[in-house]
């Protein structure tokens, strides 16, 4: 058995609630060896109220709570019978066993969120290297590294457009090497 990321339905309002109970429940009931991580999709958003900005953080999908686990009898009923959860998305009647998300779904969520779950990309760029740029506005646009930012997967190029030096931020997939 594997681990997936089921989601799970949750009255509206109460998924850090839900969040908060299972991982009691988890801890309690020691089935950390199956249930390993419970997510409240969130995002940040930038919102201006009477002339100031300010960062909040905002419910992706209200009423809904990612799970990942492995799914057994035992984690389907713990994370079923917490308080707050009304049902897995995707089962069809109250005893029958939930259908996991597809991992490229999960991926883009946790990707949206920040926690990219998918394996780093390595790569063999060198500081000062010529790359040719593939893709988007700036193909075919040859720039020099300046910066490998290996957490992101991503380069800081600096092209040369109408005689001065422009920066991009591209992934490691959007430049070639010369």
């Amino acid at each position: 058995m594997e681990k997936r990321w089921y989601v799970v339905h949750t009255y509206s309002g109460y998924e850090n609630k839900v969040k908060a109970n299972l991982e009691k429940r988890v801890e309690s009931m020691e089935m950390q060896d199956k249930i390993f991580r419970v997510l409240v999709p969130t995002e940040e958003e930038v919102v201006t109220k009477d002339g100031k900005r300010k960062t909040v953080t905002r419910k992706v999908y209200p009423g809904y709570v990612m799970v990942e686990m492995i799914q057994t009898d035992d984690s389907w009923y713990v994370v079923r019978n917490t308080p707050g959860v009304t049902g897995f998305v995707g089962s069809t009647g109250s005893g029958s066993k939930p259908i996991p998300l597809m991992p490229e779904e999960a991926e883009a969520i946790l990707k949206h969120m920040g926690m990219e779950e998918a394996p780093r990309e390595t790569h063999d760029f060198e500081l000062k290297e010529s790359v040719r740029v593939k893709v988007g506005p700036f193909a075919n646009f040859v720039g020099s590294i300046e910066e490998i930012l290996t957490d992101k997967g991503k380069l800081k190029v600096h092209v040369n457009m109408f005689g001065r030096e422009t920066p991009l931020e591209l992934d490691y997939t959007q430049v070639e090497k010369i």
